[in-house]
């Protein structure tokens, strides 16, 4: 399936998409797969999340704030999904930055199957055991992707997706997603996506919408969808800078590209290289 009518699809089938994600930007994520044309829903609660997660699309998991019950409801609404065959995204966020952090990531790849790992590459490369260099949610400097290290940052995102039979998806200033036979660089994007909080975990989401759209295409959806989230963060760089503004200017454009963005424009600025 091409890429632009996994974008199509998107809009035409309206996903809903279960998104247990952090509280400081669930607003932002709720509202990137609503501009996409998907329907977010935001619970939480144990108590409901089976019986949410068996009524969507598709389910977003996001370490961004994790404690106890928020990890319960990750693995309960986790094995719903895949009981259901239903699509499941995890963001390791903050991944090899604390024990926590990399013991509730090893604790759900080793319990769930997921469709897509989403995250910078620090966070990948600690799933790995090859970084402990995370910086908060941030990739630490060495493990940036760059066309120096391009391919070797690949075959690590390949072989994370061989380890777990998920794609795997590294954000950066070249982002990567990566199946076990196929590794794709996209070069789309802008710096100030880097200067907001919640980028990264909205990619998440938007994904979630894309996988929920054509849960049979894991690798050109989420292909699909990195490459949308990079040029929406192209489109709200270049209105943005035209006016003089600032980041909040920038993601309010980001939003605004999201929900307007054609297939034409989608089409013509996409930059997708399969590398390996």
């Amino acid at each position: 399936m091409e890429r632009e009518e996994i974008f199509l699809r998107v809009r035409g089938r309206a996903p809903l998409v279960h998104c247990i994600t952090n509280t400081v930007t669930i607003n932002d994520c709720a509202n990137i797969v609503l501009a996409a044309g998907g329907s977010p829903t935001m619970a939480n609660n144990p108590q409901e999340v089976e019986e949410i997660t068996g009524r969507c699309d598709a389910l977003v998991l996001n370490l961004g704030q994790i404690d106890g019950e928020r990890v319960k409801a990750m693995l309960l609404a986790g094995r719903r999904a895949n009981e259901l065959g239903h699509p499941v995204v995890l963001d390791p966020v903050g991944a090899g930055a604390s024990r926590l952090r990399s013991e509730t990531a090893a604790r759900l790849l080793g319990e769930l199957r997921f469709s897509l790992i989403r995250g910078n590459a620090s966070e990948i490369l600690s799933l790995l055991g090859k970084s402990e260099a995370t910086r908060g949610v941030d990739a630490a400097e060495g493990d940036l992707v760059c066309e120096e290290n391009l391919r070797e940052r690949a075959r690590a995102a390949q072989a994370l997706a061989e380890k777990t039979g998920a794609v795997v998806a590294v954000s950066g200033a070249i982002d990567l997603v990566a199946g076990a036979e196929k590794t794709a660089a996209v070069r789309n994007g802008h710096p100030m996506m880097a200067r907001i909080t919640g980028s990264g975990c909205m990619l998440g989401c938007l994904a979630g919408a894309f996988l929920g759209a054509c849960p049979q295409e894991p690798f050109e959806a989420s292909l699909a969808a990195v490459a949308a989230m990079g040029v929406c963060g192209e489109i709200a760089a270049e209105k943005t800078l035209q006016s003089g503004a600032g980041t909040g200017t920038f993601r309010m454009h980001l939003l605004d590209a999201a929900s307007t963005l054609g297939t034409a424009e989608y089409n013509r600025r996409t930059r997708v290289e399969y590398i390996l």
